[in-house]
């Protein structure tokens, strides 16, 4: 009987600070960055820099431009992660850090023919649109 009631008494005791500690030590740890991830409808390479669509709530569409020096340099804002051929679709991870904008990934085929890869006519001018961008804001 004495056994129960310690064993009972033991586990009761362990249920109610492990939490506690758990606790304690994941907010010790609590990352700075958090990210938000978005399916890629539409991207359209420029000379000037990627435009990216996505789908926003109530099945809208938002644009979003991602400047070719972002994915130029080592310790840039942008980076461009190949997708395996096959049925992963592309997406976009915008990064933060303390709510400011930190960088960004693509998920991207490679495979200029897959059906998110788009062209924007020659004749059309968006070199402004890539001027002076030195973050992302989600709409959603």
């Amino acid at each position: 009987m004495k056994k129960l009631i310690f064993t009972v008494l033991f586990l009761t005791v362990f249920a109610v600070l492990t939490p506690v500690f758990a606790q304690t030590i994941s907010e010790d740890k609590a990352s700075e960055y958090y990210y938000v991830n978005v399916d890629i409808e539409k991207i359209y390479p420029s000379r000037s820099g990627y435009v990216v669509e996505y789908r926003k709530s109530g099945n809208r569409m938002a644009r979003v431009y991602l400047p070719n020096e972002w994915f130029t340099d080592a310790g840039g804002k942008g980076e461009i992660v190949s997708l395996p051929q096959g049925g992963n679709w592309p997406s976009m991870s915008v990064y933060y850090r303390s709510g400011e904008f930190s960088h960004v990934r693509l998920f991207i085929h490679k495979w200029k023919g897959h059906v998110t890869w788009g062209n924007i006519p020659l004749n059309v001018n968006i070199n402004d649109r890539f001027e002076g961008v030195e973050g992302i804001a989600l709409e959603f």
